[in-house]
């Protein structure tokens, strides 16, 4: 009987022991490679080259088109009106549905689509697929305008291209008209 009692109490310790110790807080484990910042920091600053290198692209661009005035959009890209719509008319906002016809060359005027390529394109303003450079162009203009926006890289098809034509890191240049805007 004394021999029971004291199994039991020593069984009874062995699993409170081993729940005790078994609920600890497991330790999440290191990662195999770390970065280092100095590796973040070396990617920061060639991208920063690589921006610097495409606006400095950009400036003597359009210095050397001296007869276009273009003007810096807050969003990182260049614009020059080709027509101007004067009415006080609304801009797209988001949700609005535009239509638009539109190319796209490099700076050196190499077509990569052209306007009969890409063909007249309805585009819900902010919640479909398009250059981000051009998705805030387009907010900027007024039904019966056709705007020529110089697009960094970096605000059109950034490190991987369209896998077709345009390339890595590439600037572009569209000529856009909006057609229509279609109010939600």
């Amino acid at each position: 009987m004394i021999y029971r009692t004291l199994m039991k109490r020593n069984i009874f310790l062995l699993l409170s022991f081993l729940i005790f110790f078994s609920c600890k807080e497991k330790e999440a484990r290191r990662p195999v490679t770390q970065r280092t910042a100095t590796l973040l920091s070396e990617t920061l600053d060639q991208k920063k080259k690589l921006v610097a290198l495409e606006n400095a692209a950009i400036s003597n661009y359009i210095a050397q088109d001296s007869l276009t005035d273009y003007k810096v959009a807050s969003n990182g890209f260049w614009y020059t009106y080709i027509t101007q719509n004067q009415l006080e008319v609304d801009t797209p906002k988001k949700g609005d549905e535009v239509e638009i016809s539109y190319n796209i060359t490099d700076l050196n005027g190499t077509v990569f689509y052209s306007k009969e390529a890409l063909g007249i394109k309805k585009y819900v303003v902010d919640k479909e697929d398009l250059i981000t450079g051009l998705q805030d162009g387009i907010k900027l203009m007024k039904p019966g305008e056709t705007i020529t926006f110089v697009i960094p890289s970096y605000r059109a098809f950034g490190l991987i291209g369209d896998q077709n034509k345009i390339g890595v890191n590439q600037t572009i240049k569209s000529t856009v008209t909006l057609i229509s805007i279609k109010q939600k």
